[in-house]
């Protein structure tokens, strides 16, 4: 629709309007008024500017709408300038908090039968073996609870362990290129003083002793924290993160900062590309991208990474590591860099599904520091029998692919049924998923806006059109009208997977690649992922997601699948 301006309106007055008495008495009083007013200073935002932007907020104004909207554009404006220059610390969240729970739904629906309940319980972890080995470099692949019994029995000691790591670290690490700083320092004296208290008989639990990464965005004091990304490759933190603190109370040993991408962005950071221990002329995928190559190649114990959309779920795929996302608001995320609050969670990757749990019942639970944690106990139960859970599977998802990755999908649910699962096939919600992804990037966006503003972005290793650069740019031009309606249908979304999850336990589906991991990032569900086959020489995975706050349940899952499998004890030979 034409919009009319004044100038058109004078043209359609029969004689000219201008010409009329009256009217050009008027004009000539108003004219002699502006005359008396000192002259306003030029706005920032003109007409031509409010209508372009027209276009991108979907609404058309008349002239007269305009004319109103315009001076309070200007002013919101200036607000705008004076609000960029408030010194904001980028550990700072804004006034509102997410929470993946519904109003009015009690969580977790299923208790399953355990003997410690809350914080700080010991869960029942099923019998290990120690493993045999004939050097301790024999023992890098076994997972952390194998470790933990070599540990707890005495054969071999937290100090030992700690050096077979750090010199297996040194010697593949530059060809992975997955270490940021290795802290053999603090590794070093952490384990002697794990060593000392198990002599005297203080045993912390499964995880005491057990040397282990971490993703370089946990702030480590006194260590560098360097986000992957050149601008903060010097950064020191002055505190530790809350999972830092918890592994460091249970008893774990810190020997590295992994690498990630940028700024939690794939798997290029400012050192270079993290490899594939597979195949180390591929990516490893990120943004957990050390923390899964380490792990997969024996390199640490076991590994912290952090997921906003698919960063422990697809370096876990491509490097054939086990990697748990919790259901948002399981884990403190204080003191770790902020990318998404309300799609951020941090977990654990490892080499076995019971790992996963040991690290989890370690670290979650509240602090005090992340308004966003819920207090609802993790009750792990690997006895819990399989024919008790209600499994589905997304038939049409499994079906997709050539025939090779088909087959390894039909194995799998075959697997699965031998080791007494019924799993049965079902669909997701219909909803219009992708429409809400923008959110990360307003948030991501916002985050990082004062790097953006200042140009720092463009230190970034990765310049092209989808890295962050790009998107921080870009996102500033998202409407907030926009960003909160797609928090609104979000919501509408999160309701839709209540009903689907009032259904199931556990459902099944490909991984990465399903529409199921965009949802469940969205709507704050947990998901177990681990190697199912190979296919030319490199991993495949599969995925259990599970009920919010019930991680047992896809535990539980995954643990009979993988003791029904031998993917999970195949391992590169770097």
């Amino acid at each position: 629709m034409a919009k009319l301006n004044r100038r058109s309106f004078v043209k359609m007055v029969p004689g000219g309007a201008l010409a009329a008495p009256g009217i050009a008495a008027a004009a000539s009083s108003a004219a002699a008024q502006q005359q008396k007013q000192p002259p306003q200073p030029p706005q920032k935002v003109t007409k031509e500017a409010l209508d372009a932007a027209e276009q991108l907020i979907g609404i058309e104004l008349t002239e007269a709408q305009e004319a109103m909207a315009l001076a309070g554009v200007n002013r919101n404006l200036a607000s705008y300038e004076t609000l960029r220059q408030i010194d904001v610390p980028l550990n700072t969240e804004p006034a509102f908090s997410f929470h993946p729970g519904l109003l009015g739904k009690e969580y977790p629906r299923r208790q399953a039968a355990a003997t410690g309940r809350g914080r700080g319980a010991r869960p029942p972890f099923s019998k290990q073996q120690a493993p045999k080995f004939s050097s301790l470099e024999d023992a890098a692949f076994s997972t952390a609870l194998e470790l933990a019994e070599l540990l707890r029995s005495r054969k071999v000691s937290s100090l030992d362990l700690t050096k077979m790591y750090l010199e297996r670290l040194k010697r593949y690490g530059p060809k992975l290129n997955c270490t940021i700083t290795l802290t053999e320092e603090l590794g070093l004296e952490q384990a002697r003083q794990a060593d000392a208290e198990m002599a005297r008989g203080r045993y912390r639990g499964p995880l005491h002793g057990i040397p282990w990464g971490a993703k370089d965005l946990f702030a480590t004091k006194g260590i560098p924290t360097t986000w992957g990304a050149e601008p903060y490759r010097s950064q020191m933190i002055d505190y530790d993160a809350a999972v830092v603190e918890r592994l460091r109370a249970a008893g774990a040993v810190l020997i590295a900062k992994l690498s990630m991408g940028a700024l939690a962005q794939g798997g290029l950071w400012f050192g270079g590309m993290t490899r594939n221990p597979w195949k180390t002329e591929d990516t490893s995928s990120g943004s957990s991208a050390g923390s899964a190559s380490t792990t997969a190649a024996g390199l640490v114990g076991f590994a912290l990474g952090t997921e906003t959309l698919g960063s422990i779920v697809s370096p876990c795929s491509r490097c054939g590591a086990t990697g748990l996302r919790p259901t948002y608001g399981r884990v403190s995320r204080y003191g770790a860099m902020g990318l998404s609050w309300t799609m951020d969670k941090i977990g654990p990757i490892c080499r076995g599904v019971e790992d996963c749990a040991a690290v989890l019942a370690a670290i979650y639970g509240p602090d005090g520091r992340d308004r966003t944690v819920t207090d609802i106990p993790f009750h792990w139960s690997p006895a819990t029998p399989l024919g008790s859970l209600r499994i589905g599977y997304l038939k049409a998802e499994l079906e997709q692919g050539d025939a090779e990755q088909q087959g390894l999908y039909k194995e799998a649910l075959e697997a699965l049924r031998k080791a007494g699962a019924k799993p049965e096939p079902m669909e997701l919600p219909k909803f219009s998923t992708g429409s809400l992804r923008f959110v990360l990037s307003a948030e991501a966006a916002t985050a990082l806006d004062d790097l953006t503003r200042s140009g720092g972005v463009n230190q970034l290793s990765g310049q092209a059109p989808g890295d962050w650069p790009n998107v921080f740019r870009t996102s500033r031009f998202i409407p907030a009208v926009e960003y909160l309606r797609a928090q609104r249908a979000r919501t509408l979304l999160m309701r839709a997977m209540d009903s689907l999850m009032e259904k199931w336990d556990v459902f099944v589906s490909p991984a990465p690649a399903s529409a199921s991991l965009l949802i469940t990032n969205l709507t704050g569900h947990p998901a177990v992922v681990m190697p199912c086959g190979f296919i030319k020489g490199l991993p495949q995975a599969i995925m259990f997601t599970g009920g919010l706050y019930d991680e047992a349940a896809p535990l539980r899952v995954a643990l009979a699948f993988e003791q029904a499998t031998p993917w999970h004890t195949m391992h590169p030979k770097i």
